[in-house]
């Protein structure tokens, strides 16, 4: 996803001690970024929503009809991998992805960023409480919510439980 860019920001360089040999290295040991962030999402509890019961057949439909429209919605957010899972008490979907920005003036014009990502997708930080990270997952919640209620679901009456 990013060898183009940078191929593009080592070409620039003059010094060789500028150039970035493995971007991937550069950031698994970055202090400010991920290499992925994931998602994990799931509809009610193993005594209303269990997978082997009638309703956890249908928060598996809800939660893969919600799944379809995540990179659509999230174009920034370049999924890798998904995962529904219909083994443990109550279906879940986990949902790996890198945040990515183009454009960049410094370092790889595309490169990683969780901040300036969920920004471009119109999520802007505000105080401690209200990240970009949490307006962009309470937006997704009220996505899944969208979802329940074309079957029947009523979003007040199940938790939607998420972890990062």
């Amino acid at each position: 996803m990013f060898d183009e860019a940078l191929k593009r920001h080592n070409d620039k360089q003059t010094r060789a001690d500028r150039k970035i040999k493995n971007y991937y290295d550069k950031i698994c040991n970055s202090k400010q970024e991920k290499s992925f962030h994931e998602i994990i999402l799931q509809i009610g509890n193993k005594d209303d929503m269990g997978a082997e019961s009638e309703n956890g057949q249908l928060a598996k439909q809800v939660l893969d009809e919600y799944y379809r429209g995540f990179q659509e919605r999230n174009p920034q957010l370049k999924v890798f991998s998904a995962h529904l899972h219909m083994d443990e008490a109550t279906p879940h979907i986990h949902i790996d992805f890198v945040p990515f920005t183009t454009g960049s003036k410094r370092g790889l014009d595309t490169r990683v960023s969780l901040k300036q990502a969920l920004a471009i997708q119109g999520f802007k930080g505000g105080t401690r409480e209200n990240t970009e990270w949490n307006q962009w997952i309470q937006s997704e919640k009220e996505q899944l919510a969208a979802v329940m209620e074309r079957y029947g679901i009523e979003w007040e009456h199940k938790d939607t439980h998420e972890k990062h």
